[in-house]
């Protein structure tokens, strides 16, 4: 699997920070947390952070950076297991778009359900047709990738106002 790299998030956190206001006692959730690496990362960066996170793979919270290990458990982007506006900050990077369409809506609804103020996610996209056939060879995961226009519908539709980034190949 995977291993820490410091060279890979710290440089971000500090970004998210800024962007969302982040202080001491601030709660952050990362939909998708992987082994914890930048929930790792935020504690480092910003002392007296509170976060959380999920993951539907058991290896992967088994083999949690062990700093964040109490604060993360398997669950589905779906249902998230807790209560309206628990978190100052949700993000979701290169996750949500591992589900099939329904599950991506909801999972997009149960974010800003979660959130007290901002979210974050970023998914695949495609601008051209040249980017969308680049997509379909690349991508061995994503059950939904759509075009920059759809994503942005689809933002609309489902009711997320949180930031969004896309990746393009």
């Amino acid at each position: 699997g995977y291993s820490y790299q410091p060279r890979f998030w710290q440089p971000v956190v500090p970004a998210f920070q800024k962007r969302y206001e982040l202080t001491a006692g601030s709660s952050i959730l990362d939909v998708g947390s992987g082994k914890g690496f930048m929930l790792h990362d935020f504690r480092e960066k910003i002392p007296g952070v509170k976060v959380a996170g999920i993951d539907v793979s058991p290896y992967a919270i088994e083999h949690t950076m062990e700093d964040v290990k109490p604060f993360v458990k398997v669950a589905n982007a779906k249902a998230l297991p807790w209560p309206d506006q628990s978190f100052d900050l949700v993000i979701s990077i290169n996750t949500i778009h591992n589900l099939a369409l329904e599950e991506c809506k909801q999972a997009l609804r149960e974010i800003m359900r979660v959130t007290r103020r901002n979210a974050f996610v970023t998914v695949d996209a495609y601008r051209t047709s040249g980017e969308q056939r680049r997509m379909a060879m690349w991508n061995l995961t994503a059950l939904t990738y759509m075009s920059v226009a759809a994503w942005e519908a689809l933002f609309a539709e489902v009711g997320y106002t949180g930031d969004y980034y896309w990746f393009i190949p």
